[in-house]
């Protein structure tokens, strides 16, 4: 008994899926928490694909190419752009924050007490990977990452599949908002590198009134002890920073869709 298999809506059928999968995967892969190195690369694949079985049904119909011609691979490039673009804008804010906490530790002279960042796979400052912890937490709290994957379901409304992907209009208003991340830093970092200032200040003024003093072993403690105090202080303000900033980073996205 010979069994026939129509290959052409079987291929039509995948092609229902695998556009939606390439933007949803390429999202997981840069999305703040998931697409850290610490998620397993299963756990991402299975989500990929549970998000795509649901979200795909509702993507509106659209012209696709067939995945192994030239179009098709011009298709693919333009869908990962988007997913990465999405996820781009808010993970620009944890690297921000953590940039932030990493300038504060080199002031407060904790440059060489480094710990393993297993989202990138590399190794930074303990301070900034504490701030990087913090920025979680408020994203989770927030339900941060349920509004970027409601924010994923409508870019296949705002931005078709079929549809030429990203314009100039938006890469313009991406490498506008890449210069956040110095401003965030700044603002977070910005108390405590104005209270370890006025004491490095300090400590240049009494080298010059008593020279015999030994400023490295009381100044080093002096610093790092005033950066911790400065730090609990401030941690509440860091909270807000930390709240208003990714707010403002996943309303950036809404705006990006509206374009």
């Amino acid at each position: 008994m010979n069994i026939e298999i129509a290959i052409a809506p079987l291929i039509e059928t995948l092609a229902i899926y695998i556009w939606p999968f390439v933007r949803i995967g390429a999202f997981l892969m840069v999305m703040p928490l998931i697409g850290g190195s610490f998620t397993p690369i299963r756990v991402r694949l299975l989500l990929a694909v549970a998000l795509t079985i649901v979200i795909a049904p509702m993507v509106p119909p659209a012209v696709t190419q067939d995945v192994l011609s030239a179009a098709g691979l011009v298709m693919m490039i333009q869908e990962i752009g988007i997913g990465v673009a999405l996820g781009f804008l808010v993970q620009l804010v944890f690297d921000a924050i953590a940039l932030g906490g990493q300038v504060i530790g080199m002031s407060m002279g904790l440059g060489f007490a480094v710990f393993l960042d297993r989202a990138r796979g590399v190794s930074v400052p303990v301070l900034g990977q504490l701030f990087l912890m913090l920025a979680m937490l408020v994203f989770l709290a927030l339900d941060g990452h349920l509004t970027m994957i409601q924010l994923l379901a409508q870019s296949f409304r705002a931005w078709p599949i079929s549809e030429g992907g990203l314009t100039i209009p938006i890469l313009s208003e991406l490498l506008m908002w890449t210069s956040q991340l110095f401003v965030f830093a700044i603002k977070i970092a910005l108390p405590a590198i104005t209270a370890l200032l006025i004491v490095n200040l300090s400590f240049g003024v009494m080298s010059r009134a008593a020279p015999t003093l030994n400023l490295f072993a009381v100044g080093f403690p002096v610093a790092m002890l005033l950066g911790f105090v400065v730090i609990f202080l401030n941690m509440g303000n860091l909270v807000e920073n930390a709240s208003s900033f990714l707010a403002l980073s996943i309303s950036k996205v809404s705006q990006l869709l509206e374009l």
